[in-house]
Parts: C-alpha cells; structure tokens; sequence
C-alpha cells in the first residue's frame, strides 16, 4: 500500500526546501501510518544546518502535546531537504536515524522520496499525493 500525501503537505515541504535553501529545511510529519495530513516546517537547530537538520526540539515538544490533547494529528515522522540534490538517505541520516518506524520524507530538486525508518535501516516507500 502506498503512502498518501495531502496535496497541501507536499507543497509546503517543497516551499520549506526552496525557502531554505542553501540550508537544510527540516519539519514535522503529522497523519496516521499510511497518510501525512500536514507538513509544519520547523526551525533547523543544528550547529551546521548548511550540512546537517535538527529539529527544533521545542517545536517537537509542542506537537507531541498536541497530539496527546487531541488538537492535531499524531507526529508519524520529520521531513528535511538535501541541497546538495541526492534524495535518499545520507550516511548522517543513516547514523542519527532511531530505528523507530516513523517516516522519514527528504526533499531534493524540487522532488521527494520517502523512507521508513525500520528496524534493519531506511526502506524506501512509494507514495502518491492526494489531489483536490
């Protein structure tokens, strides 16, 4: 079963990298486990966000509360930009990913693949976007 992304979601991942650019954009993934509703752009905290994402951990805090309360969906994942143009994940994605199921979305050339962070590493997942 693919993946299915709202038509809104996608479009601001892809403001988010452009907007970024030459930096990483990085945000949150909100939805179930087989649609992301909503993509909110957060702040890149890392000490180097030309090369690397951190989401902002107060940003994070805020949505997982959210969630808890029932005023928006569940974060299912974190969406980032590769400026440098390559859509899959890096090896500092590789080595900083938790291993916990949640989707990873990266956005490269004004494009996007998307992962599920498993247990055994980042497997790739087809996806479509929702339209209207």
């Amino acid at each position: 079963m693919a993946l299915i992304i709202s038509q809104s979601a996608h479009a601001a991942m892809l403001d988010a990298a452009h907007r970024a650019a030459p930096r990483e954009a990085c945000g949150l993934l909100l939805g179930t486990a087989t649609r992301i509703e909503t993509a909110v752009p957060t702040a890149n905290a890392a000490a180097d966000p030309f090369r690397h994402f951190e989401i902002d951990p107060a940003a994070l805090i805020a949505a997982h509360r959210a969630a808890r309360d029932g005023s928006t969906p569940q974060v299912i994942g974190y969406f980032h930009s590769h400026p440098n143009g390559i859509a899959r994940p890096s090896a500092t994605d590789t080595a900083s990913a938790a291993r916990d199921g949640r989707i990873w979305v990266i956005v490269a050339d004004n494009a996007i693949t998307c992962w599920r962070d498993g247990a055994d590493g980042f497997e790739p997942l087809s996806y479509c976007v929702e339209q209207g």
